[in-house]
């Protein structure tokens, strides 16, 4: 590993239910500095597909928020990258975390399923990562999103979305390698695609401990796997 890797860190919002799971995402860039690793916060200038109350859970009707902007909440002022700025040669390796914003902005996989579709730019920049067999790290539902670039080539993984039965069906039927976790401590590690998963908020019920310890090991894996 070099001294002081670059990750890439690509963020869907802020916020569980419309954007990233903001715990996930703010434990991955604790874990990749108290590893030695530099970040990068990342995400398309673009409207997110619709805004929720986070207090009542529900859809706030004629509400519009940018996904970019909801990250930099999350990445700070300044700190985070329009995806149409991004590059993968200025990045070591690539980490995703979760919440339904990378199911339903970064892809319609929330909506559609095995049938979902990926925005064209989120799709180019994982599959980026892939061709020049740098790590990736796939966190909570982003392991769908990685499914569906890799289906696009007919790619196969094995990766993780926790336990859940239909969870396991869609990606077996995207032709991937489902593995089932038994809590949000563990991961699931592709060799030949570098691929790292981890379950994390999969599990609604997961222990914040519990969360931490399955994305500090996601982490490191993916750092061993730097050149």
């Amino acid at each position: 590993m070099s001294k002081s890797p670059k990750i890439a860190v690509l963020i869907a919002g802020c916020g569980h239910l419309d954007g990233a799971e903001v715990r996930e995402a703010v434990l991955t860039l604790l874990a990749l500095d108290q590893q030695g690793a530099q970040f990068q916060c990342i995400a398309p200038n673009a409207p997110q597909f619709h805004v929720v109350n986070h207090v009542t859970g529900e859809v706030v009707a004629g509400a519009t928020r940018n996904i970019l902007e909801e990250s930099s909440r999350i990445a700070r002022v300044g700190q985070c990258l329009d995806l149409a700025q991004a590059k993968v040669g200025d990045y070591d390796a690539l980490v995703m975390p979760g919440g339904f914003g990378v199911a339903k902005n970064h892809c319609s996989f929330a909506f559609k399923g095995v049938d979902a579709n990926v925005r064209p730019d989120v799709a180019d920049f994982i599959r980026g990562f892939f061709d020049a067999k740098k790590p990736v790290g796939a966190i909570c539902i982003a392991p769908a999103l990685v499914a569906l670039v890799l289906h696009q080539t007919q790619g196969s993984a094995r990766l993780t979305l926790g336990n859940d039965a239909g969870c396991a069906a869609a990606l077996t039927q995207l032709g991937q390698q489902s593995q089932s976790t038994p809590n949000a401590s563990e991961i699931v590690i592709d060799e030949a695609y570098k691929l790292i998963t981890t379950p994390a908020y999969m599990f609604d019920d997961a222990k914040l401990s519990d969360v931490f310890t399955g994305i500090n090991r996601c982490v490191a894996e993916v750092l061993k796997r730097v050149s």
